[in-house]
């Protein structure tokens, strides 16, 4: 299942439909420009907790998922933290594909 979740990062990627960055991730979910935001496991303290707040306040899924190497790796990048899923049908997919993975609510 990890396979397809990989799938869909790189897809979403390509199509154009994801933002990288704590502090670009954090202005898409204030302006509700996210449906999923997907948080590396190695993420720090801090970035965890402003993270889920933010996803708390304004009601995004926000899932744990790899760690900052594999994410980036996933979409063709270097090391990403934090990924923000800008369109609703990517996020539905991703969201069924982690929950089979790793049951990965936070």
């Amino acid at each position: 299942m990890s396979h397809k979740v990989e799938q869909f990062l790189g897809l979403a990627q390509r199509a154009g439909k994801l933002i990288t960055g704590e502090e670009l991730v954090v202005k898409a979910i204030r302006a509700k420009q996210v449906h999923l935001v997907i948080l590396s496991g190695d993420a720090s303290d801090n970035t965890l907790k402003k993270v889920t707040d933010k996803c708390r306040t304004y009601d995004i899924p926000l899932r744990l998922f790899a760690d900052r190497y594999r994410l980036g790796h996933y979409i063709g990048k270097e090391q990403r933290v934090v990924i923000g899923v800008k369109d609703y049908g990517f996020a539905r997919e991703l969201l069924k594909h982690m929950d089979q993975v790793e049951g990965g609510n936070v």
